[in-house]
C-alpha cells in the first residue's frame, strides 16, 4: 500500500433513520421531533428527502436522551444546557455532570419553566437553606428521590397501557 493510499481522508459514515433509531435505541418519529426542538440537531439530507446522520449527529442524540430521560430535563432545559455546553466550547456535556433542579422559596422542586414541580420533603434543611438564599440547587438524595418516583410512575403507566 503506498502512502499517499494510506494518508488519504477516509469518507465520513453516514447513517439512515432507521440505523441511528437502532443504534440509539430511539423511534425514528422521536429523531424527527427532536429535529425539530434542537436546533444543533441537523442530519444531511440526501437529494431524495432521506435524513442522513454522522457519527457526531449520534453522539448529540444519545446525549439528547441521556439528559431527557435519565437526567430528567425537559425539553427547553436540554435544548439550553447543550446551547450552554457547545457555547462555552466544551462540546457535548459529559454523562457524569448533573444540572441542578431548581427550588423555590415555597420548597418546589422543578426545572425552571418545568410544567412539573414536586415538594422537596426530602432536600431536609440543606434544600430549606438553599430555598432561603434563593440557590438553584437541590440535595443529591432528594434529586435521586426525584428521579426514583419518575421511574416508578412511567413504569405503572407502562404497566396501565396509557403510555
Amino acid at each position: 500500500m503506498s502512502a499517499a493510499a494510506s494518508s488519504a481522508p477516509e469518507p465520513e459514515r453516514l447513517y439512515r433513520i432507521g440505523d441511528v433509531s437502532r443504534l440509539t435505541d430511539t423511534k425514528p418519529f422521536v429523531l424527527r421531533f427532536w429535529e425539530t426542538e434542537f436546533p444543533m440537531l441537523q442530519p444531511v439530507k440526501a437529494p431524495k428527502g432521506h435524513r442522513l446522520y454522522r457519527q457526531e449527529d449520534i453522539e448529540l442524540i444519545r446525549t439528547i436522551k441521556r439528559l431527557l430521560y435519565e437526567e430528567g430535563f425537559t425539553i427547553a432545559g436540554a435544548r439550553r444546557h447543550l446551547a450552554e455546553s457547545m457555547a462555552s466550547g466544551g462540546g457535548l456535556p459529559a454523562p457524569a455532570a448533573k444540572a441542578p433542579l431548581f427550588v423555590t422559596s415555597a420548597g418546589f422542586a422543578g426545572e425552571p419553566g418545568a410544567g412539573f414541580v414536586a415538594p422537596v420533603a426530602a432536600a431536609g434543611a440543606a434544600g430549606s437553606r438553599a430555598a432561603e438564599r434563593g440557590d438553584d440547587v437541590l440535595t443529591e438524595d432528594a434529586r435521586g428521590a426525584l428521579i426514583a418516583v419518575r421511574q416508578e410512575l412511567r413504569a405503572i403507566l407502562t404497566l396501565l397501557g396509557t403510555r
